[in-house]
């Protein structure tokens, strides 16, 4: 009788503990699209007025990151984006043909922390973050081959310019339970500061996507 108490004893009590330990989602993976305004310093209105909120462009791209949860509501979590733009300046109004091709791309790698309700139960899950890292930025100048009307010798050699540098991500969001296993990122919004090429960048990103957890 004594051993059956203790066995049942010891049943109830590893019930327990497993329950108390599942009662939150240890981990999310997160992956979607991405948009990124990017701070490019470069303003239409008066060049001696500086506008923060002005002087972008808009990048697309991609987000990923994965979160270990270490409580119900605070978690470490990685993050990697990646955004890209390519343009087409004309050189020269008199030659149509003369353009200068760009190509920017801009990546982030981060790490931090996320506060968010991790439990087993509820539909709307609002999370925040800030995240803090390095930002990797490449940009690739070109010239068509309608600059030789132009120059007297053959067009100048394509060129690239590369910096890596402080970045971090500060923001949050709002995801959507539509599973045991899956949600939705219905939103996510970021205040993204880089610093790069001897200047702050002040740039905001804004993604979707799917949370597996």
């Amino acid at each position: 009788m004594f051993k059956t108490i203790l066995i049942g004893t010891i049943i109830f009590a590893c019930a327990s503990i497993a329950a108390a330990q599942s009662d939150y989602k240890k981990f999310e993976f997160f992956t979607g699209y991405s948009h990124n305004r990017i701070d490019t310093g470069i303003s239409d209105d008066d060049p001696d007025v500086g506008d923060i909120f002005d002087e972008r462009e808009g990048f697309h791209g991609f987000e990923v990151s994965a979160t270990g949860n270490l409580t119900r509501y605070f978690g470490i979590k990685g993050d990697v984006s990646g955004h890209f733009k390519s343009q087409r300046f004309p050189f020269s109004s008199i030659v149509p043909l003369a353009n200068v091709d760009l190509e920017s791309r801009l990546f982030n790698f981060l790490g931090g922390v996320q506060l968010k309700d991790n439990s087993t139960e509820g539909t709307f899950k609002p999370f925040a973050h800030a995240l803090v890292g390095v930002a990797h930025a490449r940009n690739r100048v070109e010239f068509t081959d309608g600059c030789v009307a132009i120059f007297p010798s053959p067009c100048p050699d394509s060129e690239t310019l590369s910096e890596t540098g402080f970045a971090g991500a500060f923001g949050g969001g709002l995801d959507i339970r539509a599973s045991d296993r899956i949600s939705i990122r219905a939103i996510q919004f970021d205040y993204n500061p880089t610093r790069l090429f001897d200047s702050t960048q002040h740039n905001f990103r804004i993604g979707i996507g799917i949370v597996f957890h």
